[in-house]
């Protein structure tokens, strides 16, 4: 066995034998050997017991097998701007898309990650080079058949500066580099730039291989391939999506209205198993919660993207309607911008952390569906975390933080949230309260969703409340979020040490070890940090009980292809 697993990866054998001696639990061994090539059936029956989903397909055991049926499903969700994938900002856009167009890899409801267009992948020793082979014979909307340039292409868009995917920010330290572009800055600083580090950075093989051939380890690329925004696109499209859009995808996308409706109807020639429904659409009911909850309660949608809080008690009376939960590392970040003179002095954001009582927000605004939240945003989902203590409210200890950074009597200050959805501002309002306590006063904006995504990473918006969705490790949402430089580093926050903790611990293969660098990150910005993280939460969606195959994603994906409608 153990030459067996070699071949696969050197380093998986001592990983077996750290889950075996009880070093490793069970989790983060399916975990990290799949991530390193083992197949998840093969990382479960190694694992034993009792498994938390289906090791093929990643669905819970519990999910009724869907059958074909006919008929449209409709559900309740935003439809935003849909043109440019590649820069998505959040899971409403990309679940649109996703029923069209396919990703590299596919992370299921046990947060382990599976090939989807690609066969298999094979991680050198060291995690820098990384083999992609893909699927043969599957087949574009149009009849091509997708191949390595295909794949090279997208690869090369993504972390490309001038698209501003924040798919770079997952790949920034593994293919890029830093240059001066001969410009000056306003403060007279050189301007720098990034590019690939080297021409083979990205490279094509033969028709179905890619290679990745890093300067630094990188563990979490199979994940980093199903970041939302990574959609795989057809070249001759030039990075668009709209209506007849060519992709892989089980369905073809007929009709779409910004804020109204998007319309989709099953393909036929797609790779995978036919979908099980004739079309499916969603509806945009807007800011506007009562109208969604009406359409769930008459049937006119079969479910929702999301619910809200204060809908909670209403679905539960609904006897059509089930109510899935997951866990998840969701959240909210108040994050304060350094570049504005308010939030220069880091003692100024440690001092808003500190007059925060977690467990009471999480009460108030999410019913107590969670966890209170840890002000470094690594969840104790995420297999790195590393527990440093938990921060507690100190009112005391905040103000004489706030002295000390010359703001004795507090200040004033403003802060931008969505109106949707509604814990979003009830957060904020409770947060608000606390902060009077430590003499800051802040004024609530409250903004229309798509007013809100149009300006949240940006420098107009020093203190801005944002969501953040789950991600499988939470080495990825630092790298998304604060690493220095990236397209969604809404903080604009850029610290050098953080930037090398990062960096090391995303070429730690051992959890325990990369652990102990995780602990220093989380340290570091609990104290320097730019962010307030206020709660974790449970997500819940509800679906009307004749919607079969339908899973609960902890990333809020949904892949229609899955689901079936009882007659």
């Amino acid at each position: 066995m153990e030459q067996d697993l070699k071949k696969v990866h050197p380093y998986l054998p001592t990983l077996l034998t750290d889950y075996r001696t009880g070093k490793l639990d069970r989790r983060d061994f399916l975990r990290t050997s799949t991530l390193l090539g083992l197949s998840a059936v093969s990382a479960y029956a190694l694992a034993g017991g009792i498994a938390e989903a289906d090791p093929a397909t990643g669905n819970p055991l519990d999910t009724q097998i869907a059958e074909a049926s006919g008929g449209t499903i409709r559900i309740s969700m935003r439809c935003p701007a849909v043109d440019n994938p590649a820069t998505f900002s959040w899971v409403y856009d990309s679940n649109i898309v996703r029923q069209t167009c396919d990703y590299l890899t596919r992370t299921g409801v046990d947060n382990i990650t599976r090939p989807w267009l690609l066969e298999k992948w094979e991680a050198s020793d060291d995690l820098k080079t990384w083999t992609l082979y893909l699927k043969k014979g599957v087949k574009w909307s149009n009849g091509d058949e997708l191949v390595a340039d295909h794949v090279v292409w997208n690869l090369r868009r993504w972390v490309d500066p001038a698209v501003g995917s924040s798919v770079l920010g997952l790949f920034k330290d593994m293919l890029l580099t830093e240059y001066e572009t001969g410009e000056k800055d306003d403060k007279g600083n050189p301007k720098k730039a990034s590019k690939l580090y080297a021409d083979n950075a990205i490279e094509k093989v033969d028709d179905y291989t890619i290679k990745l051939n890093g300067k630094t380890p990188t563990l979490a690329v199979p994940e980093n391939l199903f970041h939302y925004p990574a959609l795989v696109l057809h070249p001759s499209e030039n990075g668009k999506f709209g209506p007849n859009s060519i992709g892989t995808g089980a369905f073809t996308l007929v009709s779409y209205e910004i804020g109204k409706k998007a319309v989709f109807k099953r393909r036929d020639g797609y790779w995978g198993n036919p979908a099980k429904i004739d079309s499916v659409e969603f509806i945009d009911h807007g800011d506007n919660a009562s109208a969604a909850l009406n359409a769930l309660a008459s049937k006119q949608v079969h479910g929702f993207y999301e619910a809200q809080t204060t809908q909670y008690a209403a679905l539960k009376k609904m006897k059509h309607v089930e109510i899935y939960t997951v866990a998840t590392g969701q959240t909210a970040a108040a994050r304060m911008q350094p570049i504005h003179e308010t939030w220069k002095d880091p003692r100024i954001a440690k001092a808003m952390r500190l007059a925060l009582d977690t467990n009471k927000l999480l009460k108030v605004a999410y019913l107590g569906l969670g966890a209170p939240g840890e002000h470094h945003h690594v969840c104790p989902v995420h297999p790195e975390y590393a527990d440093v203590g938990f921060m507690k409210q100190d009112i005391a200890a905040a103000k004489k933080l706030l002295a000390e950074a010359g703001k004795p009597d507090g200040f004033e200050t403003e802060i931008f949230c969505k109106s949707d959805p509604d814990w979003e501002p009830l957060c904020v309002q409770a947060m608000v309260q606390m902060w009077k306590e430590i003499g800051v006063k802040v004024k609530i904006n409250v903004l229309p969703s798509a007013q809100y995504w149009d300006i949240w990473n940006q420098p107009v918006a020093p203190f801005a409340f944002t969501t953040w969705t789950h991600r499988p490790l939470g080495t990825m949402v630092l790298g998304l979020a604060y690493r220095t430089g990236v397209p969604w580093n809404e903080a604009h926050w850029s610290n050098k040490r953080f930037d090398e903790l990062l960096n090391k611990a995303e070429g730690i293969l051992d959890v325990d070890k990369r652990r102990v660098v995780m602990a220093d990150i989380e340290k570091l910005m609990l104290e320097e940090g730019p962010i307030c993280i206020p709660l974790w939460r449970a997500f819940f969606t509800p679906m009307d009980k004749k919607v079969k195959g339908f899973k609960a994603h902890p990333t809020a994906y949904m892949f229609a292809e899955d689901w079936s409608l009882e007659a």
